[in-house]
């Protein structure tokens, strides 16, 4: 492994990064409304993991897993920070949120009302959606996030039963 990427840890974390920038797309898109929130979560990742990137060791985690941590902490602290300069939250305007315009509307407003009501949980709540959404199991989830693997499990039946009494109140 003699590679100029293996012996420069800039373009290494930048091919990481750019392989791996799905896991920054779909953490933005959940915790950011408008385009102009994602690309400043987006930029404040990407700083926030290349200053960490001489912490990552990957003989303890894969790099998607540690990008995720990196990521969603970055993500949380940016929503606490919010939630201190305003006491009012303002109603999620829907309409500014981007859809694939090839789907089906009754998709498109689906994807809008899930979108909507997971950016209406609280960090944590919101980071395990994401996440489970993402097909990650519950232990590789418990590993980002810092908690035992019972405690994803139980917080994810209950985000289940509360999504399903919002979609559907007959359930």
């Amino acid at each position: 492994m003699n590679t100029p990427a293996a012996r420069d840890p800039r373009l290494r974390f930048a091919a990481l990064l750019d392989q791996h920038r799905g896991i920054v797309l779909k953490i933005a898109r959940g915790y950011c409304a408008h385009q102009e929130d994602r690309l400043d979560l987006i930029q404040d990742i990407s700083v926030q993991a290349w200053d960490a990137f001489d912490s990552f060791d990957p003989a303890r985690a894969r790099f998607s897993t540690w990008l995720y941590r990196v990521a969603l902490n970055v993500a949380i602290s940016q929503v606490r920070r919010q939630q201190l300069r305003q006491r009012h939250h303002a109603a999620l305007d829907e309409d500014t949120l981007p859809v694939d315009e090839g789907a089906p509307a009754e998709q498109q407003h689906a994807v809008q009302q899930l979108e909507g009501a997971i950016r209406a949980l609280p960090p944590l709540d919101r980071a395990l959606m994401l996440l489970h959404l993402d097909d990650h199991d519950h232990r590789q989830i418990a590993d980002i996030l810092g908690i035992s693997t019972a405690n994803v499990s139980t917080r994810l039946h209950r985000l289940r039963q509360q999504l399903r009494a919002r979609f559907d109140p007959t359930a």
